[in-house]
């Protein structure tokens, strides 16, 4: 059996950058003692979640792919021999803003870059004012823990987003999140697990936890938590995270499952593309 131990993150907003960019350094130290070979943090770990409103003062979170916060993990994650996925504000250029993640292999090399291809814009998620849309596609990175690709939030309720990863061939699909209650209370059950199985890898998606009102005061939402970790049959690995409480999830990934599912389901076989013109019809 090939084991995988993996780490995912939520916490809620400090209040400040600095403080935000340490605890995350220390999740990434704790998960590596305890064995973790791969970590994932939430969406726009390192601020606030700011599409709560739309205020241009938050550009000032966004940096290059190369830049300080980036270049410091990359570091730690040499360090620790963890490869790690940053979801950052990408500033590709002066005005130019994506909600990107940055996947770091064991080695502190940038394995690659995902840009979230699906952008919002609804009540309290106000997420056009400050992204882009992606324009990678759906790019899967081999990294010292197989093959890894990424998907955020807003992303998930798109399954064409899921299969995309696993017809370039991953096996561990990460989906950070900024997830509140609401209508997506029953999605975050049914959409990660339902996307494991149609695709037959693992799904790790770490959300937000706790009220962001030291930010936004009356204006702020309750992020639910509940992080969660999906085997490739659509079952939960361990517990799902707290629904109140900033918490480190660590649990062992049998990557046999993988091939298991695939030999046992051969959905990718038996798809036919042929038949699906209305799904790339403008």
């Amino acid at each position: 059996m090939t084991t995988v131990r993996a780490a995912i993150t939520q916490t809620t907003w400090t209040g400040d950058k600095a403080s935000m960019l340490d605890k995350h350094e220390q999740f990434a130290r704790d998960a590596a003692a305890a064995g973790a070979q791969v970590i994932c943090f939430q969406e726009l770990f390192y601020g606030p979640y700011f599409g709560i409103t739309q205020d241009k003062k938050y550009y000032r979170y966004a940096e290059p792919v190369d830049g300080p916060i980036v270049q410091r993990f990359a570091a730690l994650a040499k360090e620790l021999s963890l490869v790690m996925v940053l979801p950052i504000y990408e500033e590709q250029q002066t005005g130019v803003y994506y909600n990107t993640a940055v996947v770091v292999d064991a080695d502190g090399s940038i394995a690659g870059v995902y840009r979230k291809n699906h952008i919002p814009h609804v009540e309290k998620f106000w997420e056009k004012f400050y992204f882009r849309p992606g324009n990678l596609g759906y790019p899967v990175f081999d990294t010292a823990v197989g093959k890894v690709g990424v998907i955020i939030c807003y992303d998930r309720h798109f399954p064409e987003a899921w299969r995309e990863l696993g017809l370039n061939g991953a096996h561990l699909a990460f989906n950070p999140n900024a997830t509140k209650p609401g209508l997506s209370n029953r999605l975050w059950e049914v959409e990660q697990p339902a996307a494991a199985v149609a695709n037959g890898y693992f799904v790790l998606a770490p959300n937000r936890v706790g009220r962001e009102d030291n930010e936004y005061g009356d204006e702020a939402v309750t992020f639910y938590g509940k992080s969660q970790i999906v085997d490739p049959r659509g079952n939960y690995v361990g517990e799902l995270g707290s629904g109140e409480h900033e918490e480190i999830l660590i649990r062992d990934l049998d990557m046999d499952l993988v091939q298991q599912m695939r030999d046992d389901w051969q959905f990718f076989r038996d798809r036919r593309p042929d038949t699906y013109d209305e799904i790339t019809a403008p």
